[in-house]
């Protein structure tokens, strides 16, 4: 699964790159007319501001798409206390792709959960949690530490079941629960179901997507077409 994921992100960016540069050349062909020799050279001229803005741009819609997809699709196990967001697989590639990544998958978690019905506290909160999460493991991982991804991918998980947990517990008036004789506050079992979910789709599926995309090969190929990532 995790794979056939990979390749397709991997496709669609590269796709979505090239038609930037088509696009982008075309304009400057109709907008300046014929090249001319300038009159000295800039060290990052317009048109190549122009196409990483660009490139930028349209990586934060794939993510948004691709995440907000994701969660609406798989919605009857993508909400409540316990849950496995499957879309959650894509957190960690903010620490491979920055900021683009972290917006994406802030708006795509905006989109998914205004349909999720837990009102406007689920909207914000949520989306506040990808945001924070995301840039908080891209911070960890410009670290360059040995581990540093997967202590990064642990800290993501970490901020969003703090997050989610605690307004999931707020929201839903979660009662305690008894377990082997101890009362286990209702707050503490939400925070139990989002982590473990968030376990399965940020730790392990979402891990595996990391490393596959920052294989040397892939990186090569994502960096040939321009796109900036950070590597370990």
């Amino acid at each position: 699964m995790v794979p056939v994921i990979a390749s397709f992100l991997i496709k669609l960016t590269i796709d979505i790159v090239k038609s930037i540069d088509f696009a982008t050349e075309i304009y400057l062909k109709r907008v300046e007319g014929p090249p001319t020799a300038p009159l000295y050279k800039p060290r990052l001229g317009g048109e190549n501001l122009s196409r990483i803005n660009a490139i930028s741009s349209a990586l934060s819609a794939l993510f948004a798409a691709l995440y907000a997809i994701g969660v609406i699709t798989l919605a009857p196990i993508s909400f409540m206390p316990f849950q496995v967001r499957i879309a959650d697989c894509f957190m960690p590639t903010a620490i491979l792709f920055g900021w683009p990544a972290i917006i994406g998958l802030t708006l795509g978690c905006l989109v998914a959960n205004f349909f999720g019905g837990l009102g406007y506290i689920d909207v914000i909160g949520g989306s506040f949690a990808n945001m924070v999460a995301g840039f908080i493991a891209w911070k960890i991982g410009l670290r360059r530490f040995q581990g540093s991804w997967f202590v990064a991918t642990i800290v993501e998980n970490l901020t969003v079941t703090a997050i989610v947990g605690f307004y999931l517990w707020f929201i839903l008036a979660i009662p305690d629960a008894m377990v082997n004789g101890i009362v286990v506050p209702g707050l503490v079992v939400s925070w139990v179901g989002v982590f473990m979910g968030s376990l399965v789709a940020i730790n392990v599926l979402g891990y595996a997507l990391l490393r596959i995309l920052s294989r040397s090969s892939v990186i090569g190929l994502l960096r040939s077409h321009g796109l900036r990532v950070y590597t370990e």
